[in-house]
């Protein structure tokens, strides 16, 4: 597991990473706001060597998300598609999934309810 430190309050978003049938999935936990976002750019834009990019990012332990946590998934999200993969939501649970509704990211990124669900659709 991979922490991401804010200045104020350590421990803000940890990461782990896993492979599951040539998928990579990405879990978060904690915060994901301003302070974090150059570090979760580097974890959830495509890995080096994965051909095409296939990424789940599992959002059901993030309790929070701003606009700049948005941005970083778009770029993604456009950064896998441009190398015929993609990128795929799963889990968002609360305020960060109506975040996620409230500017329509869901209609441009898939978003669904389990992991498991996005690693078979």
């Amino acid at each position: 597991m991979t922490s991401i430190q804010g200045t104020d309050r350590p421990d803000r978003l940890s990461v782990k990473e896993h492979t599951t049938n040539g998928i990579r999935v990405v879990t978060l936990a904690g915060e994901i706001d301003h302070d974090v976002t150059d570090a979760l750019r580097a974890i959830v834009l495509p890995a080096d060597g994965q051909d095409p990019p296939r990424t789940a990012l599992d959002l059901s332990a993030v309790t929070f998300m701003d606009s700049s946590g948005i941005n970083v998934l778009v770029s993604a999200h456009q950064a896998a598609a441009d190398a015929d993969g993609w990128l795929r939501v799963a889990g968002a649970q609360g305020p960060v999934l109506r975040v996620i509704q409230l500017v329509g990211l869901d209609s441009v990124i898939d978003c669904h309810p389990t992991v498991e669900q996005a690693l078979h659709s």
